[in-house]
């Protein structure tokens, strides 16, 4: 049996896809490898959002390129927003590559491929009309008992650094009928938490006359499901509507990932984000008066053109005062075809990194002493396997989306009670209360 490895870079969505990827190849009768060196066909999922995952691609393509060269039967494959954003390149810059395909193509793929990875022919990718969703394919899920469902696709918003409205096109909405069938089929294969994933997932349904907040619900009503999450919100479009289903809808997880990107109303206009940062604060109240116990995550960046230090420190007063329990921090790079690539006053190396190295400060000392209030308190946690770093040790999630680690018996999928005695700024440590009882 010839065999297939997937890399994966970059956001839930491309997890997703990778999903979708591995199912579609292996219907078409490849078996996984655990490594690009032992596998037939290698696929690079690639993200193109900041320059760190292009360089990263950039290593894993030479390793395959140095792979084929030694096994020239190896087929290359190369897909998602980079492979979209170099379209017209992509093979004259990476001549070792055989198919390419952009995130609203992955059905092509077994075309372009050939049964069992026969045959293989240099494919294009489409856009526009010519996208669909991968919600369709075959699925090879990693974890049992949690599944991504897309809901939707493309970008409406126009922020001025970003890439993905380029590479993954207007908002498209899947029909809420869809989405309540894959998710019902999901909780009867035993599935207990479902993430629902859009580039701008709480601007769902308006092309299809439904609403996120009607979709929260209507998944909520779906028997065998415990857990409900979402990401990416943008927070111009969290809507009260949204904000009350989630305080309502007993699946519905108490958290929120709501992306600051940052805290100068400034900036925040130069990046075209549409809201200030007294509406992003208010927004925040509304958050946690309407949703008790409610854990806040966030997105920022450091180092946008033009950004001063009046401009950071103001970042560094709202996350202070917000208050987050977790946050991906991130260096400006620009991206070609942006708006923001073009902007003055692009900001010298040594000052993001000096500022992203303040910033992490603040956010960690805030999640430190976020987590530190969960001590002494009984976590529900979905457990997900063993930890990382400690094998003898168990590893899940809080319905606040805190990892934890602990000590005591349980198997992956496992909803189970566990009383926190040590906190981090990212984990929480404790046993399960089953064994303290014991």
């Amino acid at each position: 049996m010839k065999r297939y490895h997937v890399t994966t870079f970059g956001c839930q969505m491309n997890a997703h896809d990778s999903e979708r990827i591995k199912g579609l190849l292996e219907e078409l009768g490849l078996g996984e490898a655990p490594s690009q060196d032992e596998a037939d066909v290698i696929v690079l999922n690639t993200c193109t959002i900041r320059e760190k995952p292009d360089t990263r691609f950039a290593a894993h393509m030479g390793n395959a390129a140095s792979l084929k060269r030694k096994r020239p039967g190896t087929v290359v494959a190369v897909g998602g927003c980079y492979a979209e954003a170099q379209r017209e390149r992509l093979f004259t810059l990476y001549p070792d590559v055989d198919v390419a395909f952009g995130p609203g193509t992955i059905a092509h793929l077994g075309d372009w491929l050939g049964a069992g990875g026969e045959g293989v022919a240099r494919g294009s990718f489409g856009t526009g009309s010519e996208r669909e969703f991968a919600a369709g394919l075959p699925l090879h899920r990693e974890r049992r008992f949690q599944a991504w469902v897309q809901v939707s696709m493309g970008c409406n918003s126009v922020c001025s650094y970003c890439i993905v409205p380029a590479v993954r096109g207007r908002e498209i909405s899947r029909r809420p009928g869809e989405i309540l069938a894959e998710v019902e089929q999901l909780a009867t294969e035993g599935v207990r938490e479902v993430t629902l994933l859009g580039q701008n997932v709480n601007s769902y349904g308006r092309d299809v006359g439904s609403s996120f907040a009607e979709l929260l619900r209507a998944v909520d009503a779906v028997d065998g499901i415990d857990r409900i999450r979402f990401t990416s919100p943008h927070p111009k479009d969290f809507r009260r509507d949204v904000i009350a289903a989630m305080a309502e809808c007993a699946a519905v997880c108490e958290h929120a990932h709501l992306p600051l990107q940052s805290g100068s109303t400034r900036v925040l206009k130069a990046m075209r984000r549409t809201y200030s940062r007294e509406r992003y604060l208010k927004l925040v109240a509304e958050l946690r008066a309407g949703i008790s116990d409610l854990a806040l995550t966030t997105d920022i960046i450091v180092g946008f053109p033009g950004e001063t230090d009046a401009d950071f420190a103001e970042t560094l007063e709202v996350v202070a005062e917000v208050g987050f329990d977790g946050a991906f921090t991130f260096v400006y790079s620009p991206r070609a075809g942006t708006e923001a690539a073009s902007m003055d006053d692009q900001i010298p190396d040594e000052l993001k990194r000096e500022r992203i190295e303040r910033l992490v400060e603040v956010v960690q000392r805030g999640a430190a002493k976020r987590n530190a209030t969960r001590v002494g308190l009984v976590e529900e946690v979905l457990v997900e396997g063993p930890s990382r770093t400690e094998p003898d040790v168990l590893r899940g999630r809080t319905r606040r989306n805190t990892t934890v680690n602990f000590a005591g018996p349980a198997a992956p999928g496992e909803l189970v009670p566990v009383t926190i005695e040590a906190s981090t700024s990212t984990t929480l440590r404790g046993i399960r209360l089953a064994a303290v009882a014991a």
